[in-house]
């Protein structure tokens, strides 16, 4: 009876031990035994003989084989096993796998039979028509499963793992859509060869997609990117205490860079695209940086196609407050059921502006009975905006120039006040009157992202010339 099998799937079922050797005497034409913890030897007769027809990503403990599976030689070291190993390592996995098997015959025979459709769609979901056609099981493999070691953020429209394409060792960024949130879109592949369209250089580029179903029948939906080196802002913004993550410093050249590359990107967006894009969830963590510091913004366009829009009033209503941002970024229209729009996103860019130079969260502690990022802000405008700036955009690392970057900059220890050239602070309080303005309550009194791109570019100008000028007297 288990001879006439034409098709097993046994992946993700935290199976250890050898591989039976049992399953190279059965007529099988595909074999799954991914994502388990088998280990040793992989037997090379019968369905093991051909790469194509069996699948054991997954495995790390797994060597030999025949050549194209491209694991590592086993060693040739044979200790004896004592009978009680052997029965552990061997006969009750064996026994197990084949009751399993017998079981699932049994009861759903569809589960090995007649499988030929999901081993099709696992295999040729990737986009035919762009440059890079990634599969579901190259993007598993890539991935290792898909697993937590892998795992570099996660959001409200899914979790981003680091890939490494076996094909040519290419570094990518893979994001897997949450697809359980209520609205989900059957209009992938169309969006998606929308967003494809979508070239700007402070955005992040989208290199392919993948619309399968997984290896539990489930729809799987992801976007595959540029991999950027340097992590997001956020985790430059916010170090976590280990080491290697307080190295991360960003000095006010490198904020004020990061902040109209930003700025440049919701400008293409909103006033450049055909149909214009809003994000709904512009924030440091969504804005990645490539090996020379240059800002990307992902996640852009991604409500379209996960959350659709409804004719029925009662049901867009129910569409929640977590779809249309994250706590802090959230434009105070949008909780009150208002219609997401682009002056939403400039609140929001507002409000990472204002992060970003004053270093702290807006959901910090900080920031609590009654009191938001935006109100601190304007309470310390002019008269104590060196108070709040991050006073870490200043320090000046070993073996640099002090004159460098800014004249007659210090650091007092004992309070948090930063001493800095005039001139420079009037840099700082130009970069903190467009936070404020692009953060106002009513979105009829926000800067739109155009005339943001132009305030922006004009307090990096100055700030240029005076380093200019700065070195100049100095040299």
């Amino acid at each position: 009876m288990l001879r006439s099998l034409e098709e097993i799937d046994l992946s993700r079922n935290n199976f250890s031990g050898y591989i039976p050797k049992i399953f190279s005497k059965f007529t099988l034409k595909y074999l799954n035994i991914s994502c388990n913890d088998f280990e040793g030897e992989v037997p090379s007769e019968g369905i093991f003989s051909n790469a194509s027809e069996v699948s054991i990503i997954g495995n790390d403990k797994l060597c030999g084989g025949v050549q194209e599976l491209h694991l590592p030689s086993c060693s040739k070291k044979n200790p004896h096993l004592s009978r009680r190993l052997l029965l552990i390592k061997i006969i009750i996995p064996v026994t197990i796998i084949i009751i399993f098997v017998l079981v699932l015959l049994y009861f759903y025979p569809t589960c090995f039979v007649g499988k030929n459709s999901t081993k099709k769609a696992l295999t040729t979901s990737f986009f035919e028509d762009w440059p890079l056609r990634i599969s579901y099981e190259e993007l598993l493999q890539s991935t290792n499963c898909f697993s937590e070691n892998n795992l570099i953020g996660s959001g409200s429209f899914g979790s981003v793992y680091k890939g490494i394409l076996p094909r040519n060792g290419a570094i990518v960024a893979v994001k897997v859509l949450n697809l359980q949130q209520q609205g989900a879109s059957n209009s992938f592949i169309n969006e998606c060869n929308a967003l494809r369209s979508i070239r700007h250089c402070n955005l992040l580029k989208i290199i392919s997609a993948c619309s399968s179903i997984d290896h539990e029948e489930n729809d799987f939906k992801s976007l595959i990117f540029e991999f950027m080196c340097n992590g997001s802002l956020d985790q430059w913004l916010h170090p976590k205490d280990d080491v290697q993550h307080q190295s991360k410093r960003l000095n006010f050249i490198q904020r004020l860079n990061i902040a109209i590359d930003v700025a440049y990107a919701l400008e293409y967006l909103h006033h450049q695209c055909q149909t214009p894009i809003i994000h709904c969830d512009l924030k440091p963590s969504n804005i990645l940086l490539d090996e020379d510091m240059t800002a990307h913004v992902g996640d852009f366009g991604l409500v379209n196609f996960l959350f659709e829009t409804s004719n029925n009033p009662s049901k867009a209503q129910s569409l929640s407050v977590g779809l249309k941002g994250s706590i802090g970024y959230i434009p105070p229209e949008y909780a009150m059921g208002g219609q997401v729009s682009p002056l939403g996103d400039v609140y929001s860019y507002g409000i990472l502006l204002l992060e970003m130079f004053i270093g702290k969260r807006p959901i910090d502690e900080t920031f609590k009975d009654g009191l938001s990022i935006h109100k601190f802000a304007t309470m310390a405008l002019q008269e104590h905006i060196m108070d709040i700036v991050d006073p870490s955009m200043f320090f000046v690392e070993d073996g640099e120039d002090a004159n460098n970057d800014i004249e007659e900059r210090t650091i007092i220890e004992e309070g948090p006040h930063v001493n800095v050239n005039s001139r420079i602070k009037e840099c700082l309080i130009s970069v903190f009157e467009i936070g404020l303005s692009c953060s106002k309550t009513s979105p009829d009194e926000r800067m739109p992202a155009n005339v943001v791109v132009n305030e922006i570019n004009t307090i990096r100008d100055t700030f240029l010339k005076f380093k200019k000028e700065n070195q100049r007297r100095t040299s």
